[in-house]
């Protein structure tokens, strides 16, 4: 160990979640922070500022490009997208941004997330630094416009351009993104939080700085022990607390490392148990996506746009929830699994991707050894859901897309549909299709979630605690009770808000009592 330094607040991960920590925290300048991320800085890659860049950032240097185990009832070539740099997956994702829609909080607060109702979070999303904008004008592709126009007919849903603004959740168009339209810098939480206040003198972040084990003391989270990139070992003590924001694969897995997780596991692995919590990398859930192609008459310039991912649509299929649908239209058809499949392509085409926006479906993450250098091992569970419902969800999406392609003005440009193929019709012949080379949508989230406390496998309280261990919480999209019908990268932004915000409270409060004896 090279050495021991101590701050109030040690924030594990410098991505989505932890960079708005470190900025909310360190506004206190009589507290010390710390921030710690595996990877480099982002503020040197020029594929991590620009928005229409996003690909450039997958399967790359800073992705750790996590493998699935065998999917039972889906494709099982799936990789899981990890960004390992400051920033994280917002310095590579496509920056659709969603205000958290009622549906999906009300899901959360009816599952023990008390205090996590629409209201409550509407004072953290107005204080948000990222700046979200409807897709510029100049970034408007013609063949998105054609999708839209062709949405609205075929399935009677409204044209939106405000979808933030009037907290529609069903309709057709242009998404929000978090982006800036004249320049495409992308929102990412390293730009719109952690580069401007990097100057605070109690404001340490340390890159390249590998986290491997938390240390439980007496029942208290007292510091974290990490790994720089010559291979020297570190602790950082926190005499308040540790937060973890690492992630929905890397989260359970820091904290299945550090003996806090289901006891089978952890005795499987080899690591001692501190803490038997059951839910600690179980309730996976992601955005399971199908694909629709179709041979198109010209060509599309995947140029004119802000992502590529820029526009779509989103629908209800049952009543009483909030979206079951929700179906992008990219510039550019993201193919991989197709083509790794053997399904032959056209030069020009373009691809309509349903995803099952309300997954029912549950994975899990687990460690299988106490190294840690062995990668996670991930189940996405995808279609597992006795009731069939993702499954049919998955059918509906290309069944809508169908209808899409069939409506004008995208029909005097469609030639013919290549994949499933117009002769695969029936419900059990179309989930069979798709199911085989379904993708993700690097979704993935709940695997520490918050819940009541009668709940086994809710692995923290309603104010982030980690349950069995004191000075420690989450505060990334692992944290989520249910995942979000819609892109969630905006929702980690809130909740990490929302997270300072009860730390802080928290901390007043036992400055309070401390006072008082």
């Amino acid at each position: 160990m090279t050495g021991t330094d101590e701050f109030d607040y040690v924030v594990v991960g410098g991505g989505t979640a932890g960079c708005v920590l470190a900025n909310r925290l360190s506004a206190d300048p009589a507290v010390r922070v710390l921030l710690l991320e595996w990877g480099p800085d982002d503020a040197d890659e020029p594929r991590a500022q620009s928005l229409r860049r996003w690909a450039d950032m997958l399967e790359g240097e800073y992705d750790l490009d996590y493998r699935s185990v065998e999917n039972v009832r889906g494709n099982s070539g799936i990789r899981q997208s990890r960004a390992r740099i400051i920033g994280g997956c917002s310095t590579c994702n496509t920056m659709i941004a969603w205000k958290p829609l009622r549906s999906d909080l009300d899901e959360w607060v009816a599952l023990g997330a008390v205090g996590w109702t629409p209201e409550a979070l509407e004072p953290a999303w107005e204080r948000l630094s990222a700046p979200i904008a409807p897709v510029g004008a100049g970034d408007r592709n013609p063949h998105v416009v054609d999708v839209v126009e062709a949405a609205s007919k075929a399935l009677g849903l409204p044209v939106v351009d405000d979808w933030n603004r009037r907290g529609i959740s069903e309709g057709a168009g242009f998404f929000d993104v978090g982006y800036d339209p004249a320049t495409n810098q992308r929102s990412s939480a390293s730009h719109s939080y952690l580069h401007p206040v990097e100057d605070r003198p109690n404001l340490v972040v340390r890159t390249e700085r590998r986290a491997v084990g938390l240390v439980v003391e007496n029942g208290r989270c007292t510091g974290v022990r990490t790994v720089d990139a010559g291979g020297a070992a570190h602790l950082d003590r926190a005499r308040a607390e540790v937060i973890v924001a690492c992630g929905a694969i890397d989260t359970p897995r820091l904290l299945q490392l550090s003996g806090i997780g289901p006891r089978d596991v952890l005795e499987a692995a080899g690591v001692p148990v501190v803490v038997d919590s059951p839910g600690v990398g179980r309730n996976l859930q992601d955005h399971a996506e199908g694909m629709v192609v179709f041979e198109i008459a010209d060509d599309i310039d995947p140029t004119v746009c802000a992502s590529g991912w820029d526009g779509g649509y989103v629908v209800r299929v049952e009543e009483g929830r909030g979206p079951d649908v929700s179906t992008h239209a990219p510039v550019e058809a993201w193919t991989a699994q197709l083509e790794a499949a053997g399904i032959e392509l056209p030069e020009r085409l373009f691809a309509l991707a349903p995803n099952v926006a309300k997954p029912a479906s549950r994975g899990r993450v687990w460690i299988t050894s106490a190294d840690p250098d062995v990668a996670p091992s991930i189940d996405y569970g995808s279609f597992t859901d006795p009731d069939g419902h993702d499954e049919r969800m998955l059918v509906e999406g290309v069944r809508l897309a169908r209808r899409v392609a069939a409506a004008p003005p995208l029909a005097a440009r469609v030639v013919r549909e290549v994949f499933p193929g117009p002769g695969v019709t029936s419900d059990e012949d179309v989930s069979a299709a798709e199911r085989a080379v379904h993708n993700t949508v690097y979704h993935v989230s709940c695997t520490a979630r918050m819940g009541a406390d009668g709940d086994p496998e809710a692995v923290l309280d309603e104010r982030l605690r980690v349950r069995g261990v004191a000075g420690l919480r989450v505060a990334d999209a692992s944290a989520f009770p249910t995942l979000t019908a819609l892109n969630p990268v905006i929702t980690i932004m809130v909740l990490a808000e929302r997270a300072a915000e009860l730390v802080l409270e928290d901390a007043a409060a036992t400055r309070s009592v401390d006072a008082s004896d």
